[in-house]
């Protein structure tokens, strides 16, 4: 195995959330490094800008919108893609929302939304986009977990368990697919600050203690989610199955720090 398997020249990536934030920054990484890429998301101006983006790497692209509660959007795109790229070999979860508020008196039907989203919404994506995976036998899905996979995160109880659960079927598919060709893996994220989390860290108590608790002390980049998702997307990760990589500054490692 060298360094010239993590080139991604020749495969076809979608990115399930990919126009902002988390995702946009894997979806453009991914293109960086050969793939051919699909960034779909709800907004078609969105949907748009990311097309052209990609397109001025050189690579291939297609316009469609799509929401993971409409498991028929899902279908779309993989309809889409495949005509456009011949096949799809890379699958990245990154649809997700939250919302901060304690859990004594949080509304049920945002909880509902929040698990609708980021663990129903993934298993939906996971279905469609694996089921063509296992019939070509081959392929990688890698979602977008989190440090609340891990450890719980004040008054986001909802967003803890869809992404505690979502660490749960990252690696229940690992063993189901793994025998078929298809390798499922996630990427849990530190505190990288986008349009999702900003009200929640910037200059406040909550962003000043994850940055007392995070070795590196600052808040991560989107970009530097990338070469984690490239990686698991390569042939340099073919023997890495039912993993979660944490990116985040060394904060889950983290102690005392003073």
């Amino acid at each position: 195995m060298t360094v010239s398997s993590i080139d991604l020249a020749g495969k076809s990536a979608v990115v399930i959330g990919g126009t902002s934030g988390i995702g946009h920054a894997i979806a453009m990484g991914l293109a960086a490094a050969g793939a051919d890429v699909a960034a779909t998301s709800r907004r078609g101006e969105e949907v748009e800008n990311a097309a052209r983006e990609i397109e001025a790497m050189g690579r291939r692209s297609v316009r469609l919108t799509s929401d993971v509660t409409d498991r028929a959007s899902l279908e779309k795109v993989l309809d889409l893609s495949v005509k456009a790229f011949g096949k799809v070999d890379i699958l990245v979860n990154s649809a997700g929302r939250t919302k901060r508020a304690p859990t004594l008196d949080f509304p049920e039907a945002d909880w509902d939304a929040i698990l609708e989203t980021n663990l129903t919404g993934a298993l939906r994506a996971c279905q469609v986009f694996g089921r063509h995976m296992i019939e070509r036998g081959s392929g990688r899905i890698i979602n977008i977990a989190s440090l609340a996979t891990f450890v719980a995160l004040f008054e986001t109880t909802a967003y803890n368990a869809s992404k505690a659960a979502l660490g749960a079927l990252t690696k229940s598919l690992a063993v189901e697919w793994g025998p078929k060709g298809v390798n499922v893996n996630a990427i849990a994220p530190g505190v990288i600050k986008t349009a999702l989390n900003t009200r929640l860290i910037d200059g406040t108590p909550r962003g000043n203690e994850f940055l007392t608790r995070t070795p590196l002390k600052r808040f991560g980049k989107t970009e530097e989610l990338a070469g984690a998702a490239v990686f698991l997307a390569s042939d340099a990760a073919s023997y890495v199955n039912g993993e979660i990589i944490c990116v985040d500054g060394g904060l889950l490692a983290s102690g005392v720090n003073q």
